[in-house]
């Protein structure tokens, strides 16, 4: 299991760096964008002259600089426009990620002291110490007779042993495969924040170009809405994560407190950690609508609504399952 989240990180590690990689693709439209900028620029400008001249009134100049402006922004659109979008929220995408790295390293260290003492619990009654270790299982058989009474318990034994083995085999399957597809529920966010990204920076020079024309200065607006929306994933995506590994953290905490107790013979179940995963695997498909809670952004409304249904059916087949 941590050869997939290895792998899983890198996973992530590559769509960063293909966001950076195809970013200077957004000076291929900026050509483009100048032309039609100039253009609407034109119309923008003559149509106001125009106007104030025709009600014998004086020219307002301050209006007339918002294409020029926008101009500006399309000739240094990776740098100017981008940057500095990215750069405002940046330091948003860092400490959410600082805070779920560090829930995440103190979830793992009480898990590992879970699974110690869960050990130590099971080796310290007779009973339950031959399940755990094949020392104590081989010493217990080593004891035994050849008397038809002797041969019962070998074969309780024998019973007993392959039938811990196979539950706690097909629990830990079970939960790995739920880990997995956590995993790569994140991984789909990710992916679907990097293409949306990777779209929008690209074809924003357009975007800022037609919003020069009358009619379609919304277009602008809901550009730098979506753009934002979008950004947010990650740092939402970290913080549900933060709060899962929050939970798992405070469930050990309490596994640890009762393993701590001698008389305490611990059951091997992990049914609530299931559950939480199952929950964090449907979850994750409402980052896209908990993002657009922050910053509006109309155009992405209709994703959203597919994603949760998405989710919420996918969450419905695990449950069943």
């Amino acid at each position: 299991m941590l050869l997939a989240a290895v792998d899983f990180d890198n996973l992530h590690q590559v769509l960063r760096v293909l966001y950076d990689e195809m970013m200077p693709l957004c000076s291929n439209m900026t050509g483009v964008a100048k032309g039609i900028a100039g253009l609407g620029a034109l119309f923008y400008v003559a149509a106001k002259v125009w106007q104030s001249l025709a009600r014998a009134e004086a020219i307002d100049v301050y209006p007339l600089l918002r294409p020029f402006a926008l101009g500006l922004c399309i000739m240094f659109f990776p740098t100017f426009v981008l940057g500095t979008i990215n750069t405002v929220l940046s330091p948003v995408v860092k400490g959410c990620n600082q805070l779920m790295e560090t829930q995440t390293f103190d979830m793992n260290e009480y898990r590992a002291q879970k699974d110690r003492l869960e050990y130590e619990a099971l080796m310290r009654s007779p009973e339950t110490a031959y399940l755990a270790s094949d020392e104590e299982f081989d010493r217990q058989l080593e004891e035994l007779g050849w008397s038809p009474s002797d041969m019962v318990t070998m074969t309780g034994m024998y019973m007993d042993r392959t039938a811990y083995n196979i539950k706690k085999s097909v629990r830990d399957w079970f939960r790995e495969l739920l880990e997995m597809l956590f995993q790569a529920a994140g991984l789909i966010i990710d992916t679907l924040r990097t293409f949306f990204l990777i779209v929008l920076s690209i074809l924003g020079p357009l975007a800022f170009a037609i919003s020069v024309y009358d009619g379609f200065q919304s277009t602008l607006t809901r550009w730098i809405s979506r753009y934002i929306s979008i950004y947010l994933w990650l740092p939402v995506s970290d913080l549900f994560s933060s709060v899962l590994a929050r939970i798992q953290t405070l469930m050990l905490q309490k596994d640890i407190e009762q393993l701590s107790d001698p008389n305490f013979i611990p059951d091997g179940s992990s049914t609530v950690y299931i559950i939480f995963m199952i929950i964090g695997i449907v979850g994750y498909f409402t980052i896209p609508t908990v993002a657009s809670w922050i910053v509006s952004a109309g155009g992405t409304s209709a994703y959203n609504r597919n994603v949760a249904r998405a989710g919420s059916i996918a969450g419905a087949a695990v449950g069943a399952a």
